[in-house]
């Protein structure tokens, strides 16, 4: 229990010390997006007397530093201070855009990952028969796209063409659980044909190396049915790198969705920094980065416990 203790503490504080280089790296790149918020914001008729008083105002006359620490000190309280493009909370946009975010996320995950189980076992089961050549090509030519290439493609096909789903995902927050699943459907399949590869090849490989095991080929001579087998015996035993995939597959999930936000024109907080990028709203940029950027570690530290916790040889090394 000690030794587990132990290994959660390290895993957090080399995530907390993960997370601070991140938010440096976020910080200098935003600073050094090109053009002028206050230029924006004024016209191209403000006098450079307007732009100095606009950027004293802001504090965008301050050194990079100076902003960074008052950023942290603020984020460290609960507060990521205000939109510099329309003087709102932050806290207040990126709310209600991050459970839709998440909503995306995993609407995507419920579709993806009992799939590419399911996808991955019947593979290991038919192993190099057409079935398996078949789901192969398949996820890899999906995988292989960009994110962007197959939305347009289910839209030309899934909306324009057949209908069945709208082409935008126009969700607000008195939308109902049902309609918002639908409009979200069409973003949420892009996502799952994108990680749903990952997965499935994970668990068809560690299913067919666990096959050679001494303990299959006694249930083999035992007369039992091949998918019996794999199900009871080969699966329980292949869950840790699997869970592992799974947990790194969701994380892309969570902090993939800027580009198909930005395509189905989905109220997340992908289009949200999207649009503060064009805006120069630096602390919304931020904010936004600094998310996605803690989602992602924190679910790679969940993977990376969880495969120590279901590997005893990771978890006492000799």
């Amino acid at each position: 229990m000690h030794n587990i203790v132990k290994l959660i503490a390290q895993r957090l504080a080399l995530g907390l010390l993960v997370l601070f280089v991140v938010s440096l790296i976020i910080a200098a790149g935003v600073d050094a997006l090109p053009g002028d918020l206050c230029q924006e914001m004024q016209g191209q008729s403000a006098t450079a007397e307007t732009l100095k008083a606009c950027r004293e105002e802001i504090g965008l006359d301050q050194s990079l530093p100076v902003r960074y620490v008052q950023w942290l000190g603020g984020v460290l309280q609960g507060d990521f201070g205000t939109s510099l493009a329309n003087g709102r909370e932050i806290s207040e946009l990126i709310g209600s855009r991050l459970g839709n975010t998440f909503f995306l996320a995993g609407l995507a995950a419920v579709i993806a990952v009992p799939l590419a189980l399911v996808l991955g076992i019947l593979a290991a089961l038919y192993r190099n028969g057409v079935y398996d050549r078949s789901v192969n090509v398949v996820t890899l030519s999906s995988i292989s796209f960009p994110e962007f290439f197959i939305a347009y493609i289910l839209i030309l096909w899934l909306a324009v063409n057949w209908g069945w789903f709208p082409s935008l995902s126009n969700v607000g927050g008195d939308t109902p659980l049902g309609e918002r699943a639908y409009k979200t459907l069409l973003p949420a399949l892009t996502l799952t044909l994108v990680v749903v590869a990952h997965m499935m090849r994970m668990t068809r490989a560690s299913i067919i190396n666990l096959l050679a095991s001494p303990y299959i080929e006694m249930a083999n001579l035992k007369g039992m049915t091949r998918r019996r087998i794999i199900v009871k015996h080969a699966l329980p035993n292949a869950w840790a790198p699997i869970v592992n995939v799974v947990v790194l597959n969701l994380a892309y999930l969570i902090v993939g969705v800027v580009v198909v936000e930005v395509v189905f024109v989905y109220p997340g907080l992908g289009e949200l920094m999207v649009d503060s990028v064009r805006k120069r709203d630096i602390p919304v940029v931020q904010a936004c980065a600094s998310i996605f950027a803690a989602t992602y570690i924190i679910l790679n530290m969940t993977a990376d416990i969880l495969s120590i916790l279901t590997n005893p040889r990771l978890l006492h090394p000799k």
